[in-house]
């Protein structure tokens, strides 16, 4: 699904997408649209603008995650902001976008967020991981880690260092398969909705520097 209010930029957004030979099953202009049409369709991806009229792509996201957990949320937005970056993935978005990307990299990151990916905009990823780093001074309960296999936590330092799924499956010669079965069990025994999340999760408990 494509949520845009800008007409010609949500034209182009769906029509890149049905070229490269995905199925956009719906679009919407505004937030309230966008929840309808996304009860109605549960598309596995949304691309998403977080300025649209109420309620706004932050509120759309913590909202489409809730009603579907196992959704992947691409914002492609004209702010690169700090403050809009975490935003929207503390509400739950896999990935972010600054609209100045080009065509290839709009594909990509639909493609590596559909695969589980956190994809971001060069530099937003740093911030985001940064500001995780500085809120992990104080770690949560630790005692659902403990409920991981060594299988499961090695898998899960890979992703606090960046690796895709596919990199994570080379360097521990597993299927792709495989890995994302590892991570869905890591996410349900942590009680957490995407890659984002075990993110900060490994991060908070010193997993990345391991």
């Amino acid at each position: 699904m494509v949520v845009d209010d800008h007409p010609m930029w949500r034209d182009a957004v769906e029509r890149d997408l049905a070229q490269a030979g995905y199925d956009v099953v719906a679009v919407a202009a505004t937030g309230r649209e966008a929840l309808v049409r996304f009860a109605a369709t549960r598309p596995q991806v949304v691309v998403l603008d977080l300025q649209i009229p109420a309620p706004d792509g932050v509120q759309v996201t913590t909202e489409i995650v809730r009603l579907e957990p196992e959704v992947r949320v691409l914002v492609l937005s004209a702010s690169g902001e700090q403050g809009d970056v975490l935003a929207a993935v503390t509400a739950g978005a896999t990935g972010y976008l600054v609209k100045s990307a080009s065509r290839a990299e709009l594909l990509a990151a639909v493609r590596r967020v559909a695969d589980g990916d956190a994809v971001f905009t060069p530099g937003l990823a740093g911030l985001v991981l940064g500001e995780f780093q500085r809120r992990s001074e104080a770690p949560p309960d630790d005692r659902a880690g403990s409920a991981l296999t060594d299988r499961e936590t090695e898998v899960l330092r890979m992703v606090a260092k960046g690796m895709s799924y596919r990199q994570i499956a080379e360097r521990l010669v597993l299927s792709h398969r495989t890995v994302q079965n590892h991570v869905q069990n890591t996410l349900r025994k942590l009680q957490m909705h995407n890659r984002v999340e075990l993110t900060r999760y490994a991060i908070e408990h010193g997993l990345d520097a391991e």
